[in-house]
C-alpha cells in the first residue's frame, strides 16, 4: 500500500458526505423549482461518488482520463444548478445544486499531481461556479468559494507532493539498507575464503618466483581492488570507519586484513591511527626500498 491511499479514502469520504449534505439542502427547499431535475443530479453524484471511489481504489485506474470524467461529472452537476433552482437561485445563503460536493476533483486533481495540478482544477470549478452565479437572477458574485478552492488545491497538493516524496526517500534508503545488509553478507564470505585465497597466491607466487611472482603480483592487485569494492558505508556522524581509512593503503606491496565489518571509532581517533600506519608505511618503503612487502592487520576489540 502506498502513501496515497489514505488520501483517495479521506476523498472518498469527502464525496460521501458532501453528497449527504447536497441531498439535506435538496430535501429542504423541496427540490427548488425543479424537483425531478433536482433528484437526477443527486442520484448522478451518487452514482459517481460510488464509481469514482472503486475507480481511484484501484492504482491501475488513477490516470488523467479518470480524472478528466471526474471533473467533466462534476461540471454538469454545478451547471445544472440554474435549471434546478430557476427562481430560487440567488437567495440569501443559498448554494449550487451539488453544494460543497465539487470540491472533490480539486482534491483528486490535488492528490495526483500536486499543488500545480490543485490550483488548475480549482479554477476551472471556480470559474464554472462563478458563470453560474453571474447568469444567475439577483445571484451575489462571492469570491469565497473560489479561495477555498484554490487554498484546498495548493495546500491538499502540496501535502500530497511531500508525502510522496518522503515515501520515495524512505523506499530508497530501505532498499540502500537491504543492498549494504547483501554486501555485508557477501564481504563476510569473501573475506573468509577469497581474500584469503588471493594473499596466499600472493604470497606464494613471490617465494617461488619466475612466472609464480607475476601472478602472485596480479593476485596482490585484485585482492586489493576487491577489498576496496567490499568498503562498508560511511560511519555515523561524527565518526569514521578505521578499516575504510586502512583500504585505501592496500596495493600489490601492502596487504591490509581487517575484519568484514566497519571499525568505528571517534573521527579523531580514526584519523590519528590512520595517519601512524601511512607514516610507519613510508619508513617501510623509505628504508627497504620500494618494492619491500608490508602488511597491515587490524582488529576491534573491547576496551577493558
Amino acid at each position: 500500500m502506498t502513501i496515497e491511499g489514505p488520501f483517495w479514502r479521506a476523498i472518498a469520504v469527502f464525496r460521501v458526505a458532501s453528497l449527504v449534505y447536497a441531498a439535506v439542502l435538496m430535501a429542504q427547499h423541496e427540490g427548488f423549482a425543479e424537483p425531478l431535475t433536482g433528484w437526477v443530479v443527486i442520484a448522478v453524484m451518487a452514482l459517481w461518488t460510488a464509481a469514482s471511489t472503486f475507480a481511484y481504489s484501484v492504482r491501475a485506474l488513477r490516470g488523467r482520463p479518470l480524472l478528466v470524467i471526474d471533473m467533466l461529472v462534476t461540471l454538469a452537476c454545478l451547471l445544472a444548478t440554474p435549471y434546478v433552482q430557476g427562481q430560487f437561485q440567488g437567495q440569501p445563503g443559498s448554494m449550487p445544486v451539488p453544494a460543497i460536493w465539487v470540491a472533490s476533483p480539486v482534491l483528486a486533481w490535488a492528490v495526483y499531481g500536486g499543488r500545480r495540478l490543485g490550483a488548475v482544477a480549482a479554477a476551472i470549478v471556480a470559474g464554472a461556479d462563478l458563470w453560474v452565479r453571474v447568469n444567475g437572477p439577483d445571484s451575489p458574485v462571492l469570491l469565497n468559494g473560489a479561495v477555498l478552492l484554490f487554498m484546498a488545491g495548493i495546500v491538499v497538493g502540496h501535502v500530497a507532493r511531500l508525502a510522496k516524496q518522503a515515501e520515495e526517500r524512505m523506499q530508497r534508503a530501505a532498499e540502500m539498507e537491504a543492498a549494504q545488509r547483501e554486501r555485508e553478507r557477501l564481504a563476510r564470505g569473501i573475506h573468509d575464503s577469497v581474500l584469503q585465497v588471493l594473499a596466499l597466491v600472493q604470497r606464494r607466487g613471490q617465494e617461488i618466483g619466475g612466472e609464480a611472482a607475476e601472478l602472485g603480483r596480479l593476485a596482490g592487485q585484485q585482492e586489493a581492488a576487491l577489498r576496496e569494492l567490499l568498503a562498508v558505508r560511511p560511519a555515523p556522524t561524527g565518526s569514521a570507519d578505521l578499516r575504510a581509512l586502512l583500504m585505501r593503503y592496500g596495493s600489490a606491496q601492502v596487504t591490509v586484513s581487517t575484519p568484514a565489518t566497519p571499525i568505528v571509532l571517534p573521527g579523531s581517533v580514526a584519523e590519528e591511527v590512520a595517519a601512524a600506519v601511512r607514516a610507519a608505511l613510508d619508513n617501510v618503503r623509505a628504508h627497504c626500498g620500494p618494492e619491500a612487502r608490508a602488511w597491515v592487520f587490524a582488529e576491534e576489540g573491547r576496551a577493558r
